[in-house]
């Protein structure tokens, strides 16, 4: 979150409703913060216009996640290829997700795709990446919990 924006608590709550349904009507963010929805509404341009809330995504349904395998990839780079690197995973439709990492590896990537068959392409592609020194990947059984 930016540095010099204020978080309440009352919009710690309205990010937490967001959160469970981005799409949740202003009357319904209002009458859950017990505030009048002019300012539920204030609220909530201020955090867009302050740049703590920057965009609106799509979280999808178990129907179209059904049958996909996800990893977490753990990519070492080499020193001077960090930025050519971090610009091919985010390149990559498969990559979900990507941090920057301290440690024995440089950056981490959540990928996802239908299937071990093409998880294991993914994955051949990332590691073939120019500049990977080393990968190492971590297969996703199942989600215990998800504040996204």
């Amino acid at each position: 979150m930016p540095e010099d924006v204020e978080i309440s608590a009352k919009d710690r709550e309205l990010l937490a409703i967001l959160r469970e349904n981005a799409r949740t009507p202003i009357a319904e963010i209002a009458r859950r913060l017990g505030v009048a929805r002019t300012t539920a509404q204030t609220r909530l341009s201020r955090l867009e216009d302050t740049g703590v809330i920057q965009g609106y995504g799509v979280r999808l349904g178990e129907a179209a996640e059904r049958g996909m395998l996800r990893a977490v990839v753990l990519v070492a780079a080499e020193p001077r290829a960090y930025a050519s690197v971090a610009a091919a995973l985010k390149a990559l439709p498969e990559t979900e997700a990507l941090y920057a990492a301290s440690g024995r590896y440089d950056l981490l990537a959540r990928v996802a795709a239908p299937g071990a068959a093409a998880l294991d392409r993914v994955l051949d592609r990332l590691a073939d990446v120019e500049g990977v020194q080393d990968t190492e990947s971590v297969i996703l059984l199942s989600t215990k919990l998800d504040r996204r």
